[in-house]
């Protein structure tokens, strides 16, 4: 199975079991953050998705206001979302955000660009692929979240 960093790829990496390591091939190429894909290495994890969810549950940690926890520059974020705005328009097959679920939470780790976008264009479901680390958050994840696996 050959990688692409798309959601169709992503989808086609869950069907035959392999989600981690289309995440790594993600994080390692088009993703650009080798550092986060070692570190989820790190400890063995779930990953499930890609699955669509409401855009409402998920909320941007990188950007250009003070209250960020990854502060970039302004300009810099504005271009990049414009851009990716653009695309999103055009191409269906945007790659999944991938998000934590920790403390009964989601903690956006990669798409905060594409988050942006998404919601600059009112979009009101998004593609996520989840990944959690402790058996009793999956099993909460699941009990909360289970409607969004049909």
């Amino acid at each position: 199975m050959e990688y692409r960093g798309t959601l169709s790829s992503a989808q086609a990496f869950a069907k035959s079991g392999r989600l981690e390591d289309w995440v790594h091939s993600y994080l390692k190429s088009d993703g650009n953050n080798r550092e986060f894909s070692d570190g989820l290495k790190l400890l063995d994890r779930y990953f499930l998705g890609p699955i669509k969810m409401p855009l409402s549950l998920f909320s941007r940690c990188c950007g250009p206001e003070e209250t960020m926890k990854w502060k970039v520059d302004a300009d810099w974020f504005e271009k990049k979302v414009v851009m990716l705005e653009n695309a999103i328009k055009t191409d269906t097959d945007m790659p999944p955000l991938i998000v934590h679920f920790v403390d009964d939470e989601f903690e956006l780790n990669d798409g905060n660009h594409r988050l942006e976008a998404y919601s600059r264009l009112d979009s009101k479901e998004i593609n996520v692929i989840i990944w959690i680390t402790e058996k009793s958050e999956y099993e909460l994840f699941l009990s909360k979240y289970s409607e969004f696996f049909k």
